[in-house]
């Protein structure tokens, strides 16, 4: 994250600080996410999604991935890393759609960035486990997934327009 500290007179600026301690702020509420699991074959699926979706909304695509890879390596540890290194695919996977989802959405294609979401988090991301495990296994996390993603984005859905109000308030400030 000292990536967005970074610029060419070295300085730090109050609006890079802003993004970093927002930032830094969504990731601990993935974390705290996490916790919440959906009772399934794996123990990683919980709700760990919804800041990632937040941050992707309210500020950009690429802020909202760096939020969904953390939230779902916390979300692993809390339940002891079930699919071992398997996580890290997955991190990455949950990653790239957030980051899609953010794309998607700032071109006022909102409906759109939902759907596809749920698509590719609900059905596509496990896709790999079938060649990795098996189809039955695949099944298994089919349901978890595409309840704990409904819920991720109801709660994204929810909580983006009082806090997009919030933050311009407090950008005026």
């Amino acid at each position: 994250m000292c990536f967005l500290l970074r610029r060419r007179d070295s300085q730090i600026t109050m609006s890079n600080l802003r993004k970093l301690v927002l930032l830094s702020l969504f990731s601990a509420i993935a974390a705290i996410g996490g916790i919440i699991k959906i009772p399934a074959p794996i123990g990683s699926i919980a709700l760990d999604s919804a800041p990632a979706l937040l941050v992707a909304s309210l500020f950009t695509g690429g802020y909202g991935a760096i939020v969904a890879f953390v939230g779902h390596l916390a979300s692993a540890l809390y339940s002891g890393f079930p699919l071992g290194p398997f996580h890290l695919m997955v991190a990455v996977e949950i990653a790239v759609l957030t980051w899609i989802f953010g794309m998607i959405f700032h071109r006022d294609k909102r409906v759109t960035a939902a759907i596809l979401f749920f698509i590719g988090n609900s059905f596509v991301a496990g896709m790999p486990f079938i060649a990795l495990f098996s189809f039955e296994f695949y099944i298994g996390i089919v349901i978890p997934l595409a309840i704990a993603t409904g819920i991720n984005l109801t709660i994204a859905h929810f909580t983006f327009p009082p806090l997009k109000k919030l933050l311009n308030r407090s950008s005026e400030l």
